[in-house]
């Protein structure tokens, strides 16, 4: 329609996990006609949006932060006004959808840009920076800029394109020393092109940096800023507890076909990589609930042959209770509690693909029901299979108790994100994790207690230091490990760590203050 990108840069910064990511797009109206311009970005769920901006000829106009239904009515009147306007929605995976479109005069020029915010997640011993990059057009000017700056020194670095070809690799550059690295894309236009002499972009797809930083087995890593800190916490080399598993999974109509082939693909290797030390059992559940085993077994060779054989002939039929079969195993743990050993932990996990449709179907009540008979002893990690499953359930489930949710998308690669989401929880580490701070030094911290520790993951409290502080920041973490209670305590100099930061010109700033508000936000919202 004329509208030509000409320029296409998204540079992130990335300070102690914490990323910020500007991406900025200028266009130009080729076209002898007013024509449409569509400002398209995803960016990952757990952003924040802290700034978006439309430049028109040579004027700014900022965007404005609304109230959700506020929000939505502007939208809906300024859309029937003909006006330019923009909502946040849902794209996929784990990503949310910014669109914005504008009126543009012929030979005009159009800048938009938008700032986010994330907090990085360890998950399997790595943190990732997710770009989106899908320009739909070749571009005079793309460039990627990621600046990752980390204190306790990186350990491994890597990136990743679903659209990397031999050419495209061409145009990448890093570099990297002890505690900094940088990674640039800039294609040219021959390099973008699907195909030489072609006018369609190779460029569809996602860029991903992935990296890991050096732990210790200490009580982790301290930084302060400014009469705020982060502290992060992923200890090395401690043994995995053993665990109680009971795998609850949905075997009603509405999984007939690929779902419950890629259920039954993923069941199989997941027993296959349970530990001898470890307990468990299946509950297959449709208008029903019945379990495998009226009791835990051990994890051998023959029981995990047996139930392979069970999960391989999972067929799809029925209703959907999953009330009667949460109660169930939370009743099979019950029962077993003196066989239970001392330094071990009991997880349950739930893969359901819908709606409650039998038994008791409101959510609120299901909700309750569980919440009272786990009574905080256990841990529920939910997995919502698709996009009909009410996943605002599945999380409140799981996040009362203790775990955590997850959307699995109904791809080609469903049974290995099973997988995947298995082993970020399949070896537990530390239990009743707490940590403390003195008192006369810190005025206000996230949340500083954890059900769980797994292997691969990382705890992050924020908090702010009372404006008497001492100069020594003492803390302490807490756990118990399979052998005991363990406590892990260290110190750190206020003075130095913010002289250290002031010296840090690359560190974007008031970085730790962001964080902390950040994980404020977050935390209420799980709430």
């Amino acid at each position: 329609n004329g509208i030509d990108i000409y320029s296409l840069t998204m540079h992130s910064e990335v300070s102690s996990r914490f990323a910020r990511t500007v991406v900025t797009s200028r266009v130009v109206n080729r076209a002898e006609t007013l024509q449409e311009a569509t400002f398209q970005l995803e960016l990952p769920r757990k952003a924040f949006i802290t700034n978006f901006s439309m430049t028109i000829d040579g004027v700014t106009y900022p965007g404005k932060v609304k109230e959700k239904a506020a929000a939505q009515e502007l939208y809906s009147a300024a859309r029937a006004r003909g006006q330019s306007a923009s909502l946040v929605k849902t794209a996929g995976r784990s990503m949310e959808q910014f669109q914005v479109s504008v009126s543009v005069a012929a030979a005009s020029k159009v800048t938009f840009q938008l700032v986010y915010e994330e907090l990085l997640q360890r998950r399997l011993g790595a943190y990732e920076l997710l770009l989106q990059v899908h320009p739909q057009q070749l571009v005079q000017h793309l460039q990627v800029d990621v600046h990752i700056f980390e204190p306790q020194g990186i350990s491994f670095l890597e990136t990743e394109s679903s659209f990397m070809t031999q050419e495209l690799e061409r145009a990448l550059v890093t570099s990297q020393n002890e505690t900094k690295a940088h990674i640039r894309f800039k294609p040219t236009l021959s390099q973008q092109q699907q195909a030489a002499g072609q006018p369609d972009t190779a460029l569809n797809g996602s860029f991903i940096i992935r990296y890991d930083v050096n732990h210790t087995q200490s009580a982790g890593s301290i930084q302060i800023e400014n009469g705020y800190f982060v502290h992060h916490f992923a200890p090395e080399g401690l043994p995995t507890m053993p665990k109680t598993v009971i795998f609850i999974v949905d075997q009603s109509g509405s999984m007939l076909g690929r779902k419950i082939q890629q259920t039954r693909e993923a069941l199989l290797k997941i027993l296959d990589d349970l530990n001898p030390r470890d307990r468990f059992n299946l509950i297959l559940f449709s208008s029903s609930a019945t379990p495998w085993k009226t009791s835990l077994v051990q994890a051998s060779l023959e029981t995990v042959s047996e139930a392979r054989s069970y999960a391989g002939a999972i067929q799809a039929a029925g209703g959907t209770d999953i009330n009667e079969a949460l109660l169930l195993a939370v009743s099979l743990l019950d029962h077993e509690q003196e066989e239970l050993r001392a330094g071990s932990v009991s997880l349950l996990i739930l893969l359901t693909d819908g709606e409650p449709t039998q038994g008791k179907t409101n959510p609120t009540e299901i909700q309750r029901n569980v919440r009272e008979a786990i009574g905080g002893r256990y841990s529920l990690f939910c997995l919502g299979f698709g996009f009909n499953v009410n996943y605002p359930f599945l999380e409140k489930l799981a996040l009362d108790n203790g775990g955590l949710a997850r959307r699995v998308y109904e791809d080609s690669d469903a049974a290995l994100q099973l997988q995947d989401f298995y082993q970020e929880v399949a070896h537990p580490q530390l239990t009743s994790v707490t940590f403390e701070y003195s008192s006369n030094a810190v005025e206000e911290v996230t949340r500083d207690s954890f059900r769980m520790h797994f292997l691969g993951s990382e705890m992050v409290v924020a908090g702010k230091l009372r404006a008497d502080s001492p100069d020594v920041l003492a803390a302490k973490v807490r756990g118990r490990v399979h052998t005991g209670n363990v406590t892990f305590y260290m110190e750190s100099s206020v003075a130095e760590q913010e002289e250290a930061f002031r010296s840090r010109q690359y560190v974007f700033g008031s970085f730790m203050e962001r964080l902390w508000a950040y994980l404020t936000i977050q935390q209420l919202l799980e709430q």
